[in-house]
């Protein structure tokens, strides 16, 4: 227990590391050059054709292939050497897209998120250079060194992917944001009928909840006022031919039904049924 309160006390350290900030922000610049917001090649790296972030289902890849070699190192003895040099190769290969599209999410983070994602970056970036060197040194016939590489950068990789579980898995990075939203069952008034105006985003709440609300003509819309990527207020966008875009990252939403048209959003907004009754307009939780 000791152990893991230390290891807790030491990711918050690097949290509070503002000397990463400086470095980090010009290297995200660099980055938001080379895959822009808007562009097709941000959308393949986030996994928005894919319907979920791409980065965390490459580093099973990476990781497995890995760790395979290192096992078959240790106990496959002469005759698995073959393999396990195939499988460091392989991991190698899979690195390449997995760094792609950590980099691409991480381009996206601030504050303590982003420092967590430089270190967490930092730590694979190591391990892959560990591993290319335990590759050519395997090529080179050099097996005690290429297996003491290989465990070093396993050692690494470990501490990095700790790292990767705590910004998914506390801090939130890369998870749906409107996963755990209490949506209204029930038709429930949130706004005056003569508050919505035409052509126009509207902040409301369904019982604390975030509601966004827009109105086509005699058509209403209503979705969750958070985008599903970041949690960015999706009022504060812009609709054009009933395609909303979300104002910090670019992701479009369809206002009809929340699908995702353009990324780096992979999860749909939830949308709500919508009404005038008594004056007032109503919400409930679209049914699927």
């Amino acid at each position: 227990m000791k152990t893991i309160q230390q290891l807790i006390k030491r990711v918050e350290e690097i949290e509070e590391m503002e000397a990463l900030d400086r470095f980090a922000n010009l290297v995200q610049k660099g980055i938001s050059r080379i895959v822009p917001q808007e562009s097709a090649l941000k959308d393949l790296l986030s996994g928005t054709w894919l319907g979920r972030p791409l980065h965390p289902i490459l580093t099973d890849a990476v990781i497995g292939a890995w760790a395979s070699a290192l096992l078959l190192d240790i106990l496959g003895g002469k005759r698995a050497e073959r393999a396990a040099d195939q499988l460091v190769a392989i991991g190698n290969m899979a690195a390449l897209p997995t760094i792609a599209a950590g980099l691409s999410d991480w381009a996206e983070l601030w504050g303590a998120q982003q420092r967590l994602g430089s270190v967490h970056a930092l730590g694979n970036a190591t391990a892959f250079s560990f591993q290319t060197l335990s590759f050519w040194a395997r090529r080179s016939g050099k097996r005690k060194r290429a297996r003491l590489l290989s465990l070093t950068a396993m050692a690494i990789a470990g501490a990095s992917a700790y790292l990767g579980g705590h910004l998914s898995f506390v801090k939130g990075v890369g998870v749906n944001q409107t996963a755990f939203e209490e949506w209204p069952q029930e038709w429930t008034p949130v706004i005056a009928e003569q508050d919505l105006a035409e052509d126009t985003l509207t902040p409301a709440r369904a019982d604390g909840v975030r509601i966004m609300l827009y109105r086509k003509g005699e058509q209403l819309y209503a979705l969750s006022d958070r985008c599903s990527h970041r949690g960015c207020p999706l009022h504060q966008g812009q609709v054009n031919d009933l395609m909303l875009e979300c104002s910090c990252h670019g992701s479009i939403f369809r206002v009809s039904d929340g699908g995702v048209v353009r990324g780096p959003a992979t999860v749909p907004a939830p949308t709500y049924e919508v009404r005038y009754q008594d004056g007032k307009v109503e919400v409930r939780l679209t049914v699927r």
